[in-house]
């Protein structure tokens, strides 16, 4: 039988119904396939409860990059092969050496160790690491045996390298170990020792002793805090001990100072050095607002930006020390400022220009974000501002500073207004005593 034209062109817009159909099939099936790929490839990352090691998110990075990047030596994955830092890959083999010629347990026990340890390890860090597990285990033995080394021996004083004994390398390696994006897990680092030489003492107590320059509060370790990285250890040494509630951000005018410090002094607060060895323990004592001191050098801010870059990614609700450096960046605006804490003994300026120091407080918490800030520091805000609102304050403020800018020309002045009164008082009685004479 033959087909009609109709018949025909109606099978023919039928056949090609279908292969679209099938063809459409087939694009989704790809698409499907490629999603469940991404969904296999990207891992966890920074959901996972472990991770604690971050790369600094670029809009702090892009402020200063140099604060965030390692100068002489890589630890971790994260600039592992950067070849600006291999000079220092001689000085890791040499004491890999160094640390398994002493070491209790045989490399391969070690290696087992650490490679047990490897998916916990990876999981630390925020992102992809584009290391098989053999190169992320032989780099995480290689970093971890040398800052072993390089702690130990110290308290050990076995400064056998003789390079490594020069002043100068050993400051340069311990700031490259403060950086957050240059960090082992703690955990590995001590387990490591722990296998390596149990009959030592503690590790974390060689830690602290390291890092001493940086525990002003000679804080001692606490089995019942959980370090994650050096970084997350100096951010330890620098909090309060016992921390203070925050407030959220219902009213953000509130919760920040209003006057930098030398507005503040014209309305008649007054600054002091406080004794604190804690950083951040501001007081304001009726007019008298307390202030630890802080030495500012080449280094402060390396030191707080990555403490800071560290509260964004970690502790976002418990952001301490950003809550302290915008606190002073407010009371910071210039270098008259900066003039003032110094001559007060509030600010220790070993950068040179005071101007320096202004813009090192005025640039840290730049695009930095808060969710909310420490209540201690909003009731000292709070009541700065509404001191400095009240008129007549400021007005006995700019008397006293006009007048009584020292113990001597007070007296000076009071004896003046005394000496005034008694002419006036003289003067009306002569007036009285004339006027009853007639």
């Amino acid at each position: 039988m033959e087909m009609s034209n109709n018949e025909i062109e109606a099978a023919q817009k039928q056949m090609v119904e279908l292969q679209q159909q099938q063809q459409q099939h087939v694009e989704e099936d790809k698409v499907t396939i490629d999603m469940k790929k991404i969904i296999g490839g990207c891992g966890d990352g920074a959901l996972l409860p472990d991770c604690c090691i971050y790369r600094v998110p670029l809009v702090l990075r892009q402020q200063n990059e140099k604060a965030y990047t390692p100068k002489l030596v890589s630890v971790g994955p994260f600039h592992y092969g950067n070849k600006k830092l291999q000079d220092m890959e001689r000085h890791k083999q040499i004491m890999f050496k160094r640390f398994t010629h002493k070491a209790k347990s045989s490399l391969d026990d070690l290696v087992r160790l650490v490679k047990h340890l490897e998916p916990k390890v990876r999981a630390s860090y925020s992102g992809t690491i584009n290391l098989t597990e053999q190169e992320l285990v032989k780099m995480t033995l290689m970093d971890a045996s040398f800052i072993i080394e390089l702690i130990s021996m110290t308290k050990r004083e076995m400064n056998q390298d003789a390079k490594l004994s020069q002043p100068w390398l050993e400051v340069a390696i311990i700031h490259d170990l403060i950086l957050l994006e240059n960090q082992l897990p703690f955990f590995v680092i001590e387990e490591l020792f722990n296998k390596a030489f149990p009959q030592y003492h503690s590790f974390m107590e060689l830690v602290y002793e390291y890092f001493g320059y940086y525990n002003q509060q000679e804080l001692k370790p606490n089995p019942d805090v959980e370090i994650k990285h050096f970084t997350d250890l100096l951010r330890l040494f620098y909090l309060q001990e016992r921390r203070c509630q925050r407030n959220s951000f219902t009213d953000s005018g509130s919760h920040f100072l209003s006057y930098n410090a030398r507005a503040l002094k014209e309305a008649g607060i007054k600054f002091e050095a406080a004794t604190s060895k804690c950083l951040l323990d501001l007081k304001l004592s009726r007019h008298i607002l307390e202030i630890p001191q802080i030495v500012v050098d080449d280094h402060t801010e390396i030191l707080f930006r990555n403490m800071i870059a560290l509260e964004q990614c970690r502790y976002p609700l418990d952001s301490y020390i950003t809550d302290y450096a915008l606190l002073l960046d407010c009371l910071i605006d210039t270098y008259k400022d900066v003039d003032l804490f110094i001559g007060k003994k509030i600010v220790n300026n070993h950068l040179g220009y005071n101007k320096s120091v202004a813009l090192l407080f005025n640039r840290l918490c730049k695009n930095v974000n808060q969710r909310n800030f420490n209540s201690e520091y909003c009731d000292i805000c709070r009541r700065l501002n509404d001191y400095c609102q009240n008129p007549c304050r400021k007005r006995v403020a700019t008397l006293r500073r006009d007048h009584c800018p020292t113990p001597w020309q007070g007296a000076a002045s009071i004896a003046g207004i005394v000496l005034l009164l008694l002419t006036i008082v003289q003067t009306i009685f002569s007036i009285l005593q004339a006027v009853q004479k007639k």
